[in-house]
C-alpha cells in the first residue's frame, strides 16, 4: 500500500522552529523528485520547495521561504523532511508532501488529478501564531 504520512506540524510562535517529516512507503521513493506543497486558509496549494533524486539531489525554494526553509531526504530511511525557521504568520498552512511535480511557486486551486504512481500526503497543521 502506497503511503505519505507527515508529522511534526503544530503551533509555534512567531520566529520559532518545526521540522516536518514525511515517511513513505510502497514505492520506489528515491527515484522520485519529492515536493512540499501548502495551503493557507482561503488559499489556493503553493508549490514551496522540492528536491530532486538520486544521490546529491538539488533543492529549490519558493522566494516566500528562501533561506528560512530547508528541505532534504533521507533515502535509506524513505523520508522527506522541511526545516523551517524564523516563521512568520504567513507560514501558517497545512503542509503536504507529495511526488507530483509544478514549478516552485505555483499555486492551485485544487489538487491535480491523480495519475498512475501519483503520491499525496494527509498533510500536517502547521499554526505560527502568538
Amino acid at each position: 500500500q502506497v503511503q505519505l504520512v507527515e508529522s511534526g506540524g503544530g503551533l509555534v510562535q512567531p520566529g520559532g522552529s518545526l521540522r516536518l517529516s514525511c515517511a513513505a512507503s510502497g514505492f520506489t521513493f528515491s527515484s522520485y523528485w519529492m515536493y512540499w506543497v501548502r495551503q493557507a486558509p482561503g488559499k489556493g496549494l503553493e508549490w514551496v520547495s522540492s528536491i530532486t533524486s538520486g544521490g546529491r539531489p538539488a533543492t529549490y525554494y519558493a522566494r516566500s521561504v528562501v533561506g528560512r526553509f530547508t528541505i532534504s531526504r533521507d533515502n535509506a530511511k524513505n523520508t522527506l523532511y522541511l526545516q523551517m525557521n524564523s516563521l512568520e504568520s504567513e507560514d501558517t498552512a497545512v503542509y503536504y508532501c507529495t511526488n507530483i511535480g509544478r514549478p516552485i511557486g505555483t499555486v492551485l486551486d485544487e489538487k491535480p488529478p491523480m495519475r498512475n504512481n501519483d503520491y499525496w500526503g494527509q498533510g500536517t497543521q502547521v499554526t505560527v501564531s502568538s
